[in-house]
């Protein structure tokens, strides 16, 4: 996908700029109290990729704030796209997947170790006729270019262009006021080399304003393509600097991951110390700018993988089937969109990926190539605090346990530094503010 803004604002990632079987698991359990949602990452897009067999939904979310009509999106597509397989998205539907999928911070009460419990542990029991094509232009500076129809999509406008030579496709953006930005040329060649078509869509204004809305919804292209990729190069070419993009991937099967690039999982089920909580969104981006030094930019990671049935802890309730559909995934029926009641929930046979990746044209010079796979294994990014029990505890357990949490504070300060590039020194200040002093119980 490729998104080119007409404005110069990079800060709008490359998509958002261009374009059953249920495993029983042990449940993490814990209270969730904090999570990392994309609004962590300034120069960010989101992105929800489902796929079907060979059928891909892609819907792009922007986090362009400037005004409307400077907002324009370039998106290399593999076929001709009808208008029926075309929409918009309702913006919440997207912020409901991202709290949903987002890393969390989960915290537990250690127990009275004069009177300790047997641990608990949770099993899990529309379309209009496209209109007519029009010619290519005869002018000479869009030489190799068709429009092959133009649609009405809520406030956008859309085209659909095959295009021979990258000069004329070039020329036509930028004489329809799409602003491309030096460098672009050399990738839109090679998205024409592949036979690839191109998306363009643009904010028509006198129709928002009759919709009545007051934000860009995010757009929703489907197709039917062997290739399970997603365009990143046309984002890198105006980009300043590295940017974050955020996927969230819908399948039937199990988890995806990228096949041209290492995919890794982000550290998880680390213990850190109880300052963490009221600076979470810090330690987050510390701990993910450390892990994508780490793999020197190269890296897809996992934040997110899990049975879109149920979750624990729950960062938000799981989509409704309803939702689910609206995204792409249309294997499931929507007809019974009961709401969500407890660990369980519907959704049962859709599997969600959240990937984030850090990119510049230099770490990522490929467009990201992804494979499905069988495994449903849950994975969630996810860091625990626990309070030290605070009672009298007069036994010789109770003796014990006290005498043992200046060490356990200290593995947490350890983890922090490791994970986030914190000095320790600093952290164990910062804990003893906290009352976990390594140096004694309090």
């Amino acid at each position: 996908m490729i998104q080119t803004l007409k404005s110069s604002a990079a800060a709008i990632a490359i998509l958002a700029q261009l374009a059953a079987q249920t495993n029983s698991a042990a449940a993490f359990c814990g209270f969730y109290v904090a999570k990392a949602d994309s609004k962590l990452f300034n120069k960010s897009s989101k992105v929800v990729l489902t796929r079907d067999g060979e059928t891909t939904a892609i819907t792009m979310a922007s986090d362009y704030e400037g005004n409307p009509k400077e907002f324009a999106v370039v998106i290399p597509v593999p076929t001709f796209i009808e208008h029926k397989q075309i929409g918009v998205v309702e913006t919440k539907t997207i912020d409901h997947l991202d709290a949903y999928t987002a890393p969390r911070l989960v915290e537990y009460h250690d127990e009275d170790p004069c009177a300790p419990r047997l641990a608990y542990m949770a099993r899990r029991d529309g379309g209009a006729v496209p209109t007519p094509m029009a010619a290519a232009s005869s002018d000479v500076r869009h030489k190799g270019v068709t429009v092959e129809a133009n649609y009405d999509v809520g406030e956008y406008d859309v085209s659909i262009l095959s295009a021979k030579e990258s000069d004329g496709l070039v020329n036509w953006l930028t004489d329809n006021e799409y602003r491309i930005p030096q460098g672009a040329q050399a990738v839109l060649g090679s998205y024409i080399k592949q036979n690839m078509r191109f998306f363009v869509a643009k904010v028509n204004l006198d129709r928002m304003t009759l919709i009545g809305g007051n934000y860009l919804r995010p757009l929703q292209v489907r197709y039917n393509t062997e290739k399970f990729m997603l365009p990143l190069r046309l984002g890198t070419v105006n980009a300043n600097g590295p940017q974050d993009l955020i996927i969230y991937a819908l399948t039937k099967s199990g988890r995806i991951e990228a096949a041209n690039y290492p995919t890794v999982k982000l550290p998880s089920d680390i213990d850190v110390p109880l300052f963490v909580k009221s600076d979470f969104g810090n330690f987050y981006k510390a701990m993910f700018d450390t892990a994508v030094k780490n793999e020197n930019m190269r890296a897809v990671f996992v934040e997110y993988a899990w049975d879109m049935g149920w979750c624990d802890p729950c960062a938000a309730d799981p989509l409704s089937n309803k939702q689910l559909v609206e995204l792409g995934a249309r294997w499931i029926s929507d007809e019974s969109d009961t709401p969500f009641r407890g660990r369980m929930a519907q959704g049962a046979n859709a599997y969600v990926t959240r990937l984030h990746v850090r990119y510049d044209a230099k770490s990522f010079p490929e467009d990201l190539v992804f494979i499905e796979t069988k495994d449903r294994t849950n994975f969630q990014g996810r860091y625990v605090m626990r309070h030290p029990f605070k009672g009298a505890a007069a036994c010789e357990a109770g003796a014990t346990y006290r005498a043992s949490l200046p060490d356990r504070f200290k593995r947490e300060a350890v983890n922090l530094a490791r994970i986030t590039g914190w000095q320790q020194s600093e952290i164990e200040t910062r804990m003893d503010v906290a009352g976990q002093s390594v140096r004694g119980a309090q």
